[in-house]
């Protein structure tokens, strides 16, 4: 079944489901916990072979790293486009056409559509299982759903446990030694480099706190009665392991987007937080993840479920303290105005370089020496398709989003505001596309290049 016909498949089918009653995610009045455990985990199967199939449709998933390519700590960079195009179709022919060939033909790649969350409809906090075997580990705390799990190949997710760069220390380096920090190690590991406010900080973001889906009420996704997530389990050790959730500000929830958890690497330069929601301070940003992103933005879910309510001046303080150490890695051949130091950069950087600030028209949002405007954007990719639902999510207008930081933009795969785009190539490619930059095939790889030393 091709990719289009399967996106047009589900949407009837789950309509049936709805008709004749059956529930995907809610539990019904007169059912009790182990009757929905039962219920869906019995679902999980099918929907999971839903989201793998659209996964193998829209990209090569192999593990193919990049010659002498890694991020900090010395994990492989995925190399190669790997958004697949439509038959006959190549990048040259389809950057040659406008946007309105593009959608009236349905040439726009199915990878370059919003990704809908491992199962939409379900929604809520997924964690890769590399982070919740660490985690188990550590703290003997589960963060499995028996509903869903994560989806995307390991080899395409940030490098883990992260390191861990501090502004106030930069002469230590990686300050994690190689470890995740949890409530469980936190302390022995910062004691002696944070002042008291800071470790205060660091604990409060490592500590697990009531959230939709990991509660100790019945209406939870965990076999037994949960603590709740921590900040740190998506932004583990400061930075990010692909995690996903929805956004909780958007209905209804077809149009809700997948996360992207952002690295809070560089957080101190940053003066937008949220993808969209365009909140003003870092201490915006934590107070509001803690009585509405974790509940989803229904206040009620949160009273019922144990919201933690964070007192501003002291709590919600210090964690942005903390947040506002993070560094990003090093650099070495950047300069101090974050350009190429052109005596030890390759030629191929070099001419990405002229092109990032040229005819690639990257600067205009991505400003050095940290590489963001700290602006909202519209990208308008809806130029280029048509309205469409895929496994329970509407691929439609995106809105504004965010100019992230592109400092260290090889260790934060997957990339885009929802993982759309695996691979650093495959985003030149769509911005090429969005843009109508017009990039030949040359261009594009020196463009990558110079993302690699940023």
């Amino acid at each position: 079944m091709s990719v289009w016909s399967r996106i047009h498949w589900f949407p009837v089918a789950l309509s049936a489901m709805a008709v004749v009653g059956f529930s995907l995610t809610a539990m019904a009045a007169d059912e009790s916990l182990p009757a929905l455990i039962k219920r869906l985990q019995d679902e999980k199967p099918k929907f999971a072979q839903r989201q793998q199939a659209l996964l193998a449709e829209r990209y090569d998933l192999a593990d193919r790293p990049a010659k002498g390519t890694f991020m900090s700590r010395g994990k492989p960079v995925q190399d190669g486009v790997r958004v697949k195009l439509p038959e006959g179709v190549t990048w040259e022919k389809l950057a040659a056409l406008t946007p309105d060939e593009i959608k009236e033909k349905r040439l726009w790649p199915a990878g370059f559509l919003p990704l809908p969350h491992p199962h939409h409809e379900a929604g809520g906090m997924v964690f890769p299982k590399f982070l919740i075997e660490e985690t188990r580990k550590q703290t003997e705390r589960d963060l499995t759903r028996f509903d869903l799990d994560f989806d995307l190949p390991d080899h395409f997710l940030p490098e883990f446990p992260a390191p861990i760069y501090l502004t106030t220390r930069p002469d230590l380096g990686d300050v994690s030694q190689g470890k995740l920090v949890t409530l469980g190690n936190f302390n022995e590991l910062f004691k002696d480099i944070l002042n008291p406010k800071q470790l205060e900080g660091l604990r409060l973001l490592v500590t697990p706190f009531p959230q939709q889906q990991f509660n100790a009420t019945e209406d939870r996704r965990s076999l037994k009665p949960h603590l709740g997530a921590a900040c740190f389990d998506c932004h583990a050790n400061g930075h990010t392991n692909a995690s996903t959730h929805t956004v909780g500000d958007i209905r209804p929830n077809e149009h809700r987007h997948r996360i992207d958890t952002p690295s809070l690497r560089g957080v101190n330069i940053q003066r937008l937080f949220g993808s969209q929601r365009a909140l003003k301070t870092v201490e915006d940003f934590t107070e509001f993840e803690q009585r509405a992103a974790y509940f989803d933005g229904i206040p009620a879910d949160a009273a019922r479920k144990g919201t933690n309510i964070l007192e501003r001046g002291s709590q919600v303080h210090f964690m942005a303290e903390f947040q506002a150490l993070l560094d990003f890695p090093p650099a070495p051949k950047l300069n101090v105005f974050g350009k190429l130091n052109l005596a030890q950069a390759g030629e191929s950087e070099i001419r990405g370089q002229e092109i990032f600030f040229g005819k690639g028209q990257c600067a205009a949002c991505h400003t050095p020496p940290y590489y963001t405007d700290n602006l909202m954007h519209n990208l308008k990719t809806e130029r280029f398709f048509k309205e469409v639902m895929i496994n329970g999510r509407k691929a439609s207008a995106d809105g504004p989003i965010k100019t992230f930081p592109l400092r260290g933009i090889k260790d934060s795969p997957p990339y885009l505001h929802d993982d759309r785009l695996l691979t650093l190539e495959d985003t030149v490619e769509f911005f090429n596309l969005v843009l109508e930059l017009k990039l030949n095939t040359q261009e594009k790889k020196d463009l990558v290049a110079f993302l690699l030393v940023l």
